[in-house]
């Protein structure tokens, strides 16, 4: 064989071999790059999983709450008065109030009763508490309501217990701001049904909460 054709044969060989370099480190990218998007499928699919199954959890947890101890009231009068209105319940659950209402939200002092029953006719959850309630626990009690709206929360004096929560008609009260109760009251009776007004406004009335 001459020099020539060795020289050849040699190069080919060579590149021969560096093609097959090329293709096996092709394999290996495409091995990589698969068990990558493996994986990050698995961590999305995981992550809504995740979602979905704390969401069922969450709506089971609140499904098993019993509503024990709740109060009804019916044939309550709906009239627009002036001036103060004696009411059978403490805090009032309905009845005659003023024609204007109380602009929903967390109040830190005492409200008219006659502008926060008038919340309830358009369907708001009315939350009070003794005003010497541990902060911890009022402190608890925003932490429930938060950003939601159509209710009214504030202290309220000579309250007969530590934390009691209305609806129009409706009433229940608890003995601390960790009993589970509270949330699901205000699941079923916001808006609820038991709504004389529902859908009215809950805002542009009077009063200026602070939270």
């Amino acid at each position: 064989m001459t020099n020539a054709r060795k020289s050849r044969q040699a190069t080919a060989e060579k590149a021969a071999k560096l093609r097959a370099e090329q293709a096996a480190a092709e394999r290996r990218r495409r091995i990589l790059l698969g068990a990558g998007a493996a994986v990050i499928v698995l961590a999305v699919a995981g992550g809504i999983t995740a979602v979905v199954v704390n969401a069922h959890n969450d709506k089971a947890a609140s499904d098993a709450v019993q509503l024990t101890g709740v109060k009804t009231f019916k044939n309550l009068s709906a009239n627009h008065v002036q001036g103060t209105v004696k009411y059978a319940q403490t805090p009032p659950v309905g009845g005659d109030h003023n024609p204007v209402w109380l602009n929903c939200g967390i109040y830190d002092a005492p409200v008219a009763n006659e502008n926060a029953v008038h919340d309830m006719e358009h369907g708001a959850v009315w939350i009070t508490y003794q005003p010497d309630l541990a902060k911890a626990e009022v402190n608890k009690l925003k932490d429930i309501v938060g950003s939601q709206t159509y209710i009214t929360m504030s202290p309220y004096p000579n309250l007969p217990n530590p934390i009691t929560l209305s609806a129009w008609g409706t009433q229940m009260s608890v003995q601390n701001a960790e009993d589970p109760r509270i949330a699901k009251f205000i699941k079923v009776y916001k808006q609820g049904k038991q709504t004389p007004e529902l859908g009215a406004a809950c805002t542009g009335g009077t009063g200026t909460p602070t939270g």
